[in-house]
Order: C-alpha cells, then structure tokens, then sequence
C-alpha cells in the first residue's frame, strides 16, 4: 500500500500549486502561470536525482530509445493539460474546475489497458466509476433554469483527457527503464520530464511572447515555491506510477477533490453547495472500495 501513501502525498503537494498557479494566472497568463510549475521545478527535480543517486550509490540510468518517446509523450501532454486547467479554473469556481478535470481516472483505466495492458478487477472497475460519478455529480450546475455555458466543461474534460495521457506516457517510460530500484526510476524520469518541458516552454516564449519570460522572473518568489511544490508533488506521483497502475493512483488521486473543497472555502472563500457534498460523498465511497479491493 506503499503507492497509496506516496498519491496522497502527492495530491495534498498538487492541490497547494494548483492554488498558487491559480494566482499567478492573473499576472502572468495561462501559459505563463503554466511555465512557473516547469522553469521553476526542473531544479529541485535535478537536486531530487543528486540526492536519490547519492543515497543509493547508484549509477545514472541509461534509458533505452523506447523510453524517449514515452517520455516526450508525458511531458507534452502535461503542458497542455496544465494550461487548459489553469483556464478551467478562470471560467469557474476553483473546486468545480478541479471536479471537471477529476473525470480522468475513467480515461487513465482505458488508455493504461490499450497502451500498457494494464487490467483491472471487477472492485477496482467499480470504484472508478463511482469517484468519477461524484465529481460528474459535482460539477452540474445547481439552478437548473440557469444558462449553462459549455466552454467550462470541455476545456475541464479535455484536461482531464491530456492529464490521463500524460499518466499513461510517463508510467510507459518508467516501466521502459526497467531498473530494480524504483525510486531511482521515477525520480529519474521527472527529471528528465520536467528538464524537458522547461526547455520546450522557454523557446517557445522566447519566440511568441518574451515579455511572459520578463514577468515570470520579476515574479520569482511565489513562482520558486510553486515550482518547489510543483516538483514535491511530482515526486511522489512519479513514486506512486512506478509500483502501481496509473488508474489506481489517478482514482485514489481524486481526494485532491476534497483538498480542493478545503481550499475553496478557506481561502477563496466560496461556499459548499449541497450538489458538490453528494458529490463528494460519492468520491469518498469510490475511494474506500478502491483502497478496499485493490
């Protein structure tokens, strides 16, 4: 149950960036608020692998060339995922936003069985479905004679859609590694993930729009903490893909919803409708029978 310890960690270090970066947005752009997370995490990631190599006496891996595509796969994906979140986000509440894109474990289960034949059971399967009905649940609009906008929910479920390939990609590249010690593995692939996207995302406004680089650096001190808790968090969700299935860890990451709930009200100060608790209510039991049958 070592994986279970290591999501939560996770979810907990991702639901504190996610609300930085949400601040962020308004000064830096979706694309730059987007950028924070890599530019400012490939370097704690780099200090993640010294410290892993040095603990463990270990040598660099050297990674077979199927690793690569797997690799660019994940790290592209997340970039787009990322951004099309942060847009979510400023179309609704902070927690509704967070629920759209929480329908990803449904996608992760089927792309980790086409692309890593990764299977489930029948109590596994079920417990997928449920969390994913709570925050589906969730996200409906409460005033039902209100005008609903679809943009929010295709932007949240194409989100979703791009964080389940980005599980798939980079699971795919820690299996490719094929290394007996798995802390090595994970921690290896996030480097070189997050190495990689800084680098894609640095050129690419350098080109467009040099003026979002400016501002990200005179934004330097709440982007470094972003990016620490931003790599913190991929640690762990890197730790968690590499000893279980990224469905598993994608539908026990939906407690992020509930950390979510926490944030919005505490902070954001935005109230609790009684739709989100049954919602919520749903995701809970989801993530029991999971934790339960796996």
């Amino acid at each position: 149950m070592l994986w279970a310890v290591f999501t939560l960690i996770a979810a907990a270090g991702q639901t504190a960036r996610n609300a930085m970066q949400r601040e962020l947005t308004a000064t830096l752009g979706t694309v730059g608020a987007t950028h924070v997370r890599f530019l400012f995490g490939f370097p704690f990631a780099l200090l993640f692998l010294a410290g892993v190599l040095w603990a463990t006496g270990l040598a660099l891996p050297k990674p077979p060339l199927v690793f690569w595509p797997w690799v660019v796969w994940g790290a592209i994906a997340q970039i787009v995922a990322t951004a099309t979140m942060l847009s979510a986000m400023g179309e609704r509440s902070f927690v509704v936003a967070i629920a759209y894109i929480k329908t990803e474990p449904v996608q992760v289960a089927l792309f980790g069985l086409v692309f890593l034949g990764d299977h489930l059971s029948a109590g596994m399967a079920a417990a997928i479905v449920i969390a994913t009905m709570g925050v589906i649940f969730m996200s409906l609009k409460p005033n039902a004679g209100a005008p609903v906008s679809s943009k929010p929910t295709i932007i949240g479920l194409f989100s979703g859609g791009m964080f389940a390939l980005s599980a798939i990609g980079y699971r795919g590249a820690i299996l490719s590694l094929n290394l007996p010690d798995f802390v090595l593995t994970a921690t290896f692939t996030l480097a070189v993930g997050l190495v990689l996207q800084a680098a894609l995302l640095s050129l690419y406004l350098a080109m467009r729009d040099p003026g979002v680089l400016r501002a990200i650096m005179k934004a330097w001190k709440p982007s470094l903490l972003a990016g620490f808790m931003g790599a913190f968090a991929s640690q762990f969700w890197f730790l968690a893909f590499a000893i279980a299935t990224a469905a598993s860890v994608r539908t026990l990451a939906l407690v992020e919803v509930l950390m979510a709930q926490a944030v919005s009200k505490f902070i954001f100060k935005q109230r609790t409708t009684a739709r989100e608790a049954i919602g919520i209510a749903l995701v809970v039991a989801g993530v029991i029978l999971l934790v339960w049958t796996y």
